[in-house]
């Protein structure tokens, strides 16, 4: 099974679930989305799967950097708005099988569901 990994390449979590991977012999692509982007349709999936709470990833300094206003009164719609104009606020990495992704790496999720 060769799976997609979404993600930034220097963050921790995406560094140990590429380790992670190649260690299990999972094979995997990796996306990079600060450099690639992120289609809205892809996005929106991520979204409706696990919802915007999830995918967005509040604890990260670009969140955090966001003026006042543009984080009061979220929801879906404008929580896609700002992960596309700035992917690094989408929650990594988030491990695409196919028929269902994976978001934030925790190793016994992943040996569950990719090995």
């Amino acid at each position: 099974m060769t799976v997609t990994m979404f993600g930034i390449p220097n963050c921790d979590s995406v560094k140990k679930a590429r380790v992670w991977l190649g260690q299990n012999g999972v094979d995997h692509v990796f996306h990079d989305y600060r450099k690639a982007g992120i289609d809205r349709a892809r996005l929106e999936g991520w979204v409706a799967e696990h919802g915007w709470e999830t995918i967005l990833n509040r604890a990260g300094t670009t969140f955090r950097a966001l003026p006042d206003a543009d984080k009061a009164g979220l929801d879906a719609d404008r929580a896609v708005a700002l992960m596309l104009a700035q992917p690094s606020m989408i929650k990594r990495p988030v491990l695409d099988l196919g028929d269902r992704t994976l978001v934030g790496f925790k190793p016994e999720l992943y040996a569950a569901l990719v090995v």
